[in-house]
């Protein structure tokens, strides 16, 4: 509790509680890591997680909320490619292009270690594999920083983004590398998600 006494206590670098102006600048990355791993220790379902969150979030300044927004964009900008999308095909038994993203966000809401591992192996996400798991997904994930927000101040959080000096926003342009209907592509980039997973 001392911890988030003084992570919630900040004020922005204006030294506002309630700076609302617009913002590229991103949380401190291990402020945005020590929330989602609290959120995963004081709840049981995506929904409780995503309920934190947004109470947490609520704590910090309006520009910190932004942050974490912006953070999470970052997390996911960075992991947007072949390998991961193919992860998530294994894993979700398809994979559509908003599927993928609440993919992602299902990854970085496990937490650094796993977000990190992923990113560089996605085949580690064999680990997280359960039998009574249906979806490997978390849409609400991104919607917490959204939620907290409007609580907070009234206001729609994207009013607040300032979108000339962030450029984690887009993603980039591949080339797959596996095909659907071709399971052995997939299994050079997932060996065990596809043995643990693929029916």
């Amino acid at each position: 509790m001392e911890l988030f006494s003084k992570l919630f206590g900040r004020k922005d670098s204006n030294g506002n509680s309630a700076g609302l102006t617009k913002t590229s600048t991103m949380l401190d990355e291990d402020m945005y890591w020590t929330l989602v791993t609290d959120s995963l220790r004081n709840s049981e379902t995506l929904e409780e997680q995503h309920e934190f969150l947004v109470s947490r979030l609520k704590l910090l300044s309006p520009s910190e909320i932004v942050g974490f927004k912006l953070r999470t964009d970052k997390l996911l900008h960075d992991t947007y490619n072949s390998e991961m999308w193919c992860a998530g095909y294994i894993m979700n038994g398809g994979c559509s292009d908003d599927g993928f993203n609440y993919f992602r966000n299902w990854i970085i809401s496990r937490g650094k270690e796993v977000y990190y591992h992923a990113k560089e192996n996605p085949d580690s996400l064999v680990d997280l594999a359960d039998d009574d798991t249906e979806s490997y997904e978390f849409e609400d994930f991104a919607y917490a920083a959204t939620d907290a927000f409007t609580e907070k101040t009234g206001k729609k959080i994207y009013d607040f983004i300032d979108q000339d000096n962030f450029k984690e926003g887009g993603y980039p342009t591949f080339d797959f590398t596996w095909e659907e209907e071709n399971p052995d592509s997939m299994k050079k980039i997932c060996p065990r998600l596809i043995e643990r997973l693929w029916k």
